[in-house]
């Protein structure tokens, strides 16, 4: 049994049918703050805050656990500019208690990391030993977390891998589940409610960064091969292996535009795009070298084409509105 804090999370959910594709039975630990129970699809849940360390240790205590996915945080970018406070409790507190009660019982860890460590890009693609430099109060809870592996696997024997996500994006194939975020932030599916006329437009926060178009360029992945390379990363570890931070993204990087552009192609519909002022807290350009990942896991993005990951978005999109 696979413990999966945050499991009724987008990329937790998914997560939560690689785990059962590969034969392995997910419990999942989420206090639904921000997840949906619906999307555990039949997994079992305890809802449980992470900062209950007391009642985190009898979930631990209490079932038969080979390893642990720590999914649970907030992650949005600019909400940390606003309230710091949330997310150093929520993020800091949870994972370390949840680290801590881990050593003890022998648990190897995989940490939803992210791209947000690194900061401000000195060189790119980016590659895991670029210093990391966070610029936003969430980039910094991560690094936190990701120093706290470290120290733990020194003094406690922790197993560990930490995955840096770049841009988590599109749904799952048959359409189950999707990206659905209250309220939404991210990118596509902000893009694809423009299209299905749920907004009237998306707003294009910064037109004039030194890239191509003026535009932020992300490197966008697919939630399902973030999933897949979850699955890889505990079965490195059963072995007694890890230790390791690795980046989960394809190495090309698209811009906001591109993407809107993309979008309209993809569903056919006109899609109204306004440019504001940049936000703080955003690179101009996040782009991932995800090599050592493919050496050591043997993972690979099984989609590469921007186009899929839209298509796969909008599927998703269409039946839960009902277009």
């Amino acid at each position: 049994m696979i413990l999966v804090t945050g499991g009724a999370g987008y990329i937790g959910s998914h997560t939560l049918l690689a785990l059962s594709e590969a034969g392995q039975e997910p419990l999942v630990v989420d206090n639904l703050s921000q997840g949906k129970a619906e999307y555990l699809l039949g997994a079992k849940l305890v809802q449980l805050d992470l900062r209950d360390r007391e009642g985190l240790a009898k979930v631990i205590k209490g079932h038969n656990l080979e390893g642990i996915i720590h999914f649970a945080a907030l992650s949005e970018v600019g909400r940390s500019m606003r309230d710091p406070k949330a997310f150093y409790e929520n993020n800091v507190i949870g994972g370390l208690n949840l680290f801590g009660l881990a050593a003890e019982a022998g648990l190897p860890v995989v940490l939803s990391s992210s791209c947000a460590v690194y900061g401000l890009p000195q060189s790119l693609p980016l590659r895991e030993d670029h210093p990391r430099d966070p610029i936003s109060p969430y980039g910094f809870t991560k690094l936190v977390l990701e120093q706290a592996l470290e120290d733990f696997e020194r003094a406690y024997g922790l197993r560990w891998i930490s995955l840096r996500y770049f841009n988590a994006a599109g749904a799952d194939p048959e359409a189950r589940l999707g990206e659905d975020h209250e309220p939404e932030t991210h990118l596509i599916p902000i893009v694809l409610e423009a299209a299905g006329g749920k907004r009237d437009e998306v707003t294009v926060f910064g037109c004039t960064y030194p890239t191509r178009d003026g535009t932020c360029i992300r490197d966008y992945i697919h939630v399902c091969d973030l999933a897949s390379a979850h699955v890889c990363a505990l079965s490195h570890m059963a072995s007694g292996r890890g230790g390791l931070a690795l980046n989960l993204g394809t190495g090309q990087g698209l811009s906001v535009m591109e993407i809107i552009d993309l979008s309209r192609r993809v569903t056919g519909r006109p899609i109204p795009a306004r440019e504001v002022a940049p936000r703080p807290g955003d690179p101009p350009e996040l782009v991932a070298d995800a090599s050592l990942a493919g050496e050591i896991l043997d993972w690979r993005p099984h989609f590469t084409d921007p186009a899929e990951i839209v298509a796969t978005a909008w599927e998703w999109y269409k039946r839960k509105e009902g277009l």
